[in-house]
């Protein structure tokens, strides 16, 4: 299987980091074939403008749907863009990891998003959701909050964590045609003993292990 793991931390020492490296090390053990995007190293620039593109459709006005269907139908595309677009066509599975801010992802993963996920060449003229040009595709998250898992469940203080992750469960990876796996989750790391820290790295790759056997779920149901 080709995996792709978009990577979302500027902090090397931090849990994120530690499953980012842990993925690789699993996901390749067990032969997969595995890519990345470490976005704070490449120092990914996530505001979407006419540096997207080679090619121009209107240089009148900018659209930026429309200038990525022309770019889709002209190779176009700014070739730092055109290399994650390919990435994420070339994988099975593709994995985020980051740490949940502002019940969301951090800036540079979303301009990533933004950026890569170009109308034309990821979604439109009718490939969305089922018909999702990324159909047959899977993808995960893989996350860690700063609140305790009780603070994310239904009637705790900051409500249920599937309703958090939906706009990006749904908006924009099923949006796309990707099947959801369940996500991957870690609280509070930062309260955590080296011991437990520990314990939820071998959870991840235990899981990784056998992740081509796993099941999708829908993401309403979750």
């Amino acid at each position: 299987m080709n995996v792709l793991i978009v990577y979302a931390h500027p902090e090397p020492k931090s849990m994120n980091n530690a499953m980012f490296k842990a993925a690789v090390e699993a996901l390749t053990a067990a032969g997969h074939q595995v890519q990345t995007s470490d976005l704070y190293a490449m120092q990914f620039d996530p505001v979407s403008d006419r540096a997207n593109f080679t090619s121009v459709h209107n240089p009148a006005f900018f659209k930026q749907q429309l200038e990525e269907v022309h770019a889709t139908e002209v190779n176009g595309f700014a070739s730092f863009i055109d290399a994650e677009q390919q990435k994420v066509e070339w994988c099975d599975l593709m994995i985020w990891q980051f740490p949940l801010w502002w019940f969301s992802v951090p800036a540079i993963l979303k301009g990533w998003v933004d950026r890569v996920f170009a109308m034309g060449r990821m979604y439109g003229n009718g490939h969305f959701y089922e018909n999702g040009i990324s159909n047959g595709k899977k993808a995960m998250l893989s996350l860690t909050t700063g609140g305790a898992e009780e603070t994310y469940i239904e009637g705790g203080l900051h409500g249920d964590l599937a309703g958090i992750l939906r706009p990006l469960h749904r908006g924009i990876l099923e949006f796309n045609g990707f099947s959801v796996l369940p996500p991957q989750v870690v609280y509070g790391p930062a309260r955590m003993t080296e011991d437990g820290r520990r314990q939820e790295l071998d959870n991840w790759q235990q899981r990784l292990r056998d992740i081509v056997n796993e099941p999708v779920f829908t993401v309403g149901a979750y």
